[in-house]
């Protein structure tokens, strides 16, 4: 019996050490703090937390609303093409201020659940992207408040390459279903491109036109952004960073901010 566990445990060890020298000297590629996806997995049994904190401002008809909420993104790595995802904007806090008084609401956003397909990875040399999917489907399930209609999917494309001098470009098309105020389903789309450099060892800075929704005026309308961030790699398996925010049409938050944490296990 203390033979069979002895040989047990060996192989175990061996196969923890097998993961980890794989991984070894891979520096940690998060989904945050830009709008676009990386075309990156986290890889075979790897388990990867993005959370946060972020505020968001906005001031229209008289009345001003300030939200705050914690994102958190966990990913899972099935094999080395293939991750798990859970994504929410987990702790809601909204408050609204008019001539008549201030209103608070507190709950916890809906969950969204979701998969990441690589289908090629990036070639700097042979100037080929790194090419993802990604399908997620969003699921009614936080707070009355702050609580969706039904399950909402989408899909997004992601297309990353890797440039000289340390700079890279991202392009993520997609399309979104969801159902506008009146119960009605609408179809949105999704087009974002970010520009981001290593500008020092372990820091990365980014610039990005974010269309986080484009749609018609009564299905929302078109949520457009311009962002900039900077995260900082502390070791290979962790990262901070923080970024802003600020709308460019009427239907968009007028100025977000956030600070975030990425780790890797």
């Amino acid at each position: 019996m203390t033979t069979l566990f002895n040989q047990l445990a060996m192989g175990t060890l061996t196969a923890l050490a097998g993961v980890s020298m794989a991984h070894a000297g891979e520096a940690i590629v998060t989904d945050r703090p830009d709008f676009v996806e990386s075309s990156d997995v986290v890889g075979r049994g790897r388990f990867q937390i993005e959370t946060g904190y972020a505020s968001e401002r906005t001031q229209a008809d008289g009345v001003t609303s300030r939200t705050v909420t914690t994102p958190t993104l966990l990913r899972l790595g099935v094999n080395d093409a293939i991750e798990l995802r859970v994504e929410t904007d987990g702790y809601v806090r909204n408050t609204l201020q008019d001539a008549n008084g201030t209103q608070r609401e507190r709950g916890f956003s809906d969950v969204s659940l979701g998969v990441k397909w690589r289908v090629q990875e990036g070639d700097e040399a042979a100037g080929k992207p790194g090419l993802a999917w990604l399908l997620h489907v969003d699921v009614d399930s936080g707070s009355p408040a702050f609580r969706g209609q039904g399950l909402r999917p989408s899909l997004r494309g992601v297309a990353e390459w890797d440039l000289p001098n340390g700079f890279s470009v991202g392009v993520m098309p997609g399309l979104l279903i969801d159902k506008n105020a009146e119960g009605r389903r609408f179809a949105a789309g999704i087009f974002a491109v970010t520009v981001s450099k290593e500008w020092a060892p372990g820091w990365h800075g980014f610039v990005e036109l974010a269309g986080q929704q484009l749609a018609a005026k009564k299905n929302g309308g078109a949520v457009v952004t311009f962002d900039t961030g900077v995260s900082y790699l502390v070791t290979e398996s962790m990262q901070v960073d923080f970024a802003i925010a600020r709308g460019l049409t009427s239907d968009s938050p007028d100025f977000q901010w956030g600070l975030g944490f990425s780790i890797r296990f």
